[in-house]
């Protein structure tokens, strides 16, 4: 079941949020949100880089927890993706790149209107990331 999703740029600004089967808020803003994730992020990445006994390949790229899982990919650009699933869902690495490759290029990248480093407010990009949320297996339990 996939949570929510941040995708930050290489500078921390957080382009897009959003959400699907969140149950539990925070209590705070969701910039304050923004910024926690970011720097703990920031922290992770460092700390597995210093602290690993080998050269890490890529680095951190999840932790779970015995309630949810917290999946990481970076792109070249220094894009951040961020998904928060429940600890069952596996292929998550492939699924944000693919997010990235179809989703946020198509319809962030070669938008005109889009200035690099800004926030998302295109409702195309918005349509189109939700409805590939939810065609995923991962999206969470189906209605019949």
């Amino acid at each position: 079941m996939i949570y929510n999703l941040y995708i930050f740029d290489k500078y921390g600004t957080l382009l897009y949020y959003g959400e699907w089967n969140r149950l539990k808020q925070s209590g705070i803003t969701k910039d304050e949100e923004a910024k926690l994730m970011y720097g703990m992020l920031f922290s992770l990445k460092s700390f597995v880089n210093k602290i690993s006994p080998i050269d890490p390949k890529e680095g951190f790229l999840y932790y779970k927890t015995n309630k949810y899982a917290l999946h990481f990919v970076e792109v070249a650009s220094g894009l951040k993706f961020v998904l928060n699933t429940d600890t069952t869902a596996s292929g998550i690495k492939e699924f944000l790149l693919q997010l990235y490759s179809k989703i946020w290029v198509e319809y962030v990248v070669r938008n005109p209107l889009w200035t690099i480093g800004t926030p998302v407010t295109s409702e195309l990009f918005k349509t189109k990331l939700d409805e590939f949320v939810k065609q995923s297996p991962l999206f969470g339990p189906k209605v019949i």
